[in-house]
């Protein structure tokens, strides 16, 4: 493809990527924001990183710095928190279609797969929820590590660039959440690596896997029950792996498969892969959206050869198979999924509102979620101090406190 030519895709893989999530810039920030936010201003600080490096937020490393960053630039405007989001999704998509180096996928699977992964809702909450910015940020750096490593493994005089690159990309998606151990075995899956060259991928992603495990006895995951490794994994993974193909991923399966059946697996195994570390959840037996987000690269290629097929053999359908796509996913994201991060964000948003509103302390007689969420909302939110912030009857009684208790509005 022309320069040019891709570089007017790229931005029509930008534009897409906006449209799908622009009524995001009109929501508010969600329950888990506020505690999170509060977190990074202790270990997000560059003069931090010894205090960050023994936390159990060490793994999560990027998503600390970057919230840090988040509120001394923009206070507590959730557009622009969003704005960030939308952003590194707009770049995780052009990686999509940077893996077009991928023998045999190829920039044209890939464009067609660009499209689809940026308006795809199935991992709308990694962009939709400023608290899953680390998905975001996983794949920004273990995509760009795959992309340098495919780079490198073609040769050239830019080999070692291309080999630093990709080591560099892993180390700071190691740093962003603890599944991405599995963009090192994505590495040393692919074809024509030297010993020499796969073993410091194995090495860090061991060093890390290691560390989880030795600390898992102060691991909020482990403790709190949310992770398990005697977790049901066996029925976990297939039933969202079958879920998260469901149904652009059938329909591209069976478009692509004479064709490009290469691509599909290697779709198959990128989902397979990136789902695995997910599935020893005890929360749920269905993965979050945001946790499918690396994984769906994988379905978007399935996709992309499937539309990649489509064209070569029916041109004028492929265009309305692609702006039903659009239409259902786009559709999906501004109905459905906005009204659902609406009704979430009420509880925090109704009490921040009293909080403005009131001088004097507030009694949190009902809240729907953790008493830490309500009196970092009031805090961030309300400016209210956390002696503002009132729980118990008689105390209140005695203080004078104004009487917060969450009702639902009729919508909901």
């Amino acid at each position: 493809m022309l320069p040019e030519k891709r570089t007017v895709l790229l931005a029509v893989l930008a534009l897409l990527a906006v449209l799908a999530y622009l009524p995001t810039l009109r929501q508010p920030l969600l329950e888990d924001d506020y505690p999170n936010l509060a977190i990074a201003q202790t270990y997000g600080a560059p003069e931090a990183w010894r205090q960050l490096a023994g936390s159990v937020f060490r793994l999560r490393a990027t998503s600390e710095w970057l919230m840090k960053f988040a509120y001394d630039a923009f206070g507590m405007h959730a557009a622009r928190y969003y704005a960030v989001t939308i952003l590194l999704h707009i770049l995780d998509t052009w990686l999509v279609y940077a893996l077009g180096a991928w023998p045999p996928v190829g920039y044209r699977v890939a464009g067609w797969a660009a499209v689809f992964f940026a308006v795809y809702e199935g991992h709308q909450e990694a962009v939709m929820w400023f608290s899953a910015c680390n998905e975001l940020l996983q794949f920004l750096f273990g995509v760009g590590a795959v992309v340098c490593w495919l780079h490198f493994l073609e040769g050239g005089r830019r080999k070692g660039w291309w080999y630093s690159g990709a080591m560099a990309g892993l180390a700071m998606a190691l740093l962003s959440k603890e599944s991405a151990v599995v963009i090192a075995a994505l590495l040393i899956l692919m074809p024509r690596g030297k010993l020499k060259h796969t073993l410091p991928p194995v090495v860090l992603a061991a060093g890390c896997a290691v560390s989880i495990y030795l600390t898992r006895d102060n691991s909020f995951r482990f403790q709190d029950g949310s992770f398990s490794l005697q977790a049901p994994f066996w029925r976990i993974w297939p039933e969202n792996f079958a879920r998260l193909f469901w149904f652009w991923g059938l329909l591209g399966l069976a478009a692509a498969w004479t064709r490009y059946r290469a691509v599909i697996w290697r779709g198959l195994l990128w989902a397979g892969m990136g789902l695995l570390p997910y599935s020893f959840l005890t929360y749920s037996a269905r993965i979050p959206s945001r946790q499918v987000y690396l994984a769906s690269a994988g379905v978007a290629l399935i996709v992309g050869a499937g539309m990649a097929a489509l064209e070569e053999r029916r041109y004028r359908l492929t265009a309305v198979v692609c702006a039903l796509m659009l239409v259902h996913n786009v559709g999906y994201l501004w109905i459905k999924k906005r009204a659902q991060f609406l009704e979430r964000a009420e509880p925090t948003e109704q009490i921040i509102a009293l909080g403005k509103s009131t001088r004097g302390p507030i009694y949190v007689q009902c809240f729907p979620r953790p008493g830490l969420i309500a009196q970092e909302a009031l805090h961030l939110g309300a400016g209210k101090a956390a002696s503002d912030v009132v729980w118990d009857a008689e105390e209140a009684r005695r203080r004078g406190a104004v009487t917060f208790c969450y009702a639902p509005t009729a919508a909901n």
